[in-house]
């Protein structure tokens, strides 16, 4: 099983194509969108609704995957896919998880000044 990482350096090099102050840019943007998402996703678990979860998640999910915050994406998917199950208890501990990775990638994007 390969290890799903907070912040795939090389994948986000690729992405900014080695330019370090695109890089911090493009995580600073993801940390901004993905840190409202997260609260939308809260109030939209807290009404059990159940499309406007998988509608929030996967536009974060494409957004985290495409500069490789990969568990950020892994966890929205979890998010997405509950979602469609109406089963709001696993969407609560995704979402739990999913905050505790935007601290984490804050950190991360810290290191690239």
């Amino acid at each position: 099983m390969a290890q799903i990482t907070t912040l795939d350096i090389e994948q986000l090099r690729e992405v900014a194509m080695d330019d370090r102050a695109l890089m911090r840019e493009l995580v600073d943007a993801l940390i901004d969108d993905t840190s409202k998402q997260v609260a939308l996703l809260e109030l939209a678990v807290g009404a059990e609704d159940g499309e406007q979860c998988k509608r929030l998640a996967h536009y974060s999910k494409g957004a985290c995957a495409s500069v490789g915050a990969s568990t950020a994406a892994s966890l929205l998917r979890t998010i997405e896919q509950r979602a469609a199950e109406l089963d709001f208890v696993e969407c609560s501990m995704a979402l739990n998880r999913l905050a505790e990775e935007v601290s984490l990638l804050r950190q991360e994007a810290s290191s690239l000044e």
